[in-house]
């Protein structure tokens, strides 16, 4: 099924305009609450990925957070220069670079659970838990997971 025509399509209610506000609105959102913390919200998925042992690698924080390798690269740096995490060549590969959250790394990481459900929360505030569910379920399908 069509959804958008060329005569029915509008820039400002089209999906992909809805979403990117959306994701704008929380990432401006969740910098503001992690900014005690000294880290954004692309920072924030980096520690979170590493914490939960999704990812060791900056190709596999690049798969799973759907980053391209160049932006994954600066935000890495930025890390690295915060203390937060460590970059070592492989004893196996050297082409591979492994990383590893800093004890300090370990920290931030940590407290990331207690800001980050606030600002989604607040974001939510006007969703039942049905629209709630909804929404996961749709986005799921949309991004077809």
């Amino acid at each position: 099924m069509e959804h958008y025509t060329t005569e029915s399509f509008s820039l400002t209610q089209s999906v992909g305009f809805m979403l990117t506000k959306a994701r704008n609105l929380i990432v401006a959102e969740m910098d503001a609450a992690l900014k005690e913390l000294d880290i954004t919200c692309p920072q924030m998925g980096i520690l979170l990925a590493m914490r939960r042992g999704w990812a060791s690698t900056p190709f596999e924080l690049s798969k799973v957070l759907s980053v391209d390798t160049g932006l994954m690269t600066r935000m890495l740096d930025r890390l690295e220069a915060k203390g937060l995490l460590e970059r070592s060549r492989s004893a196996d590969d050297r082409r591979v670079v492994n990383l590893v959250l800093t004890k300090k790394g370990q920290e931030v990481a940590a407290e990331i659970p207690k800001i980050a459900p606030e600002v989604l929360n607040a974001r939510l505030k006007k969703f039942t838990k049905a629209e709630f569910d909804e929404l996961g379920r749709l986005l799921q399908k949309f991004i077809g997971e």
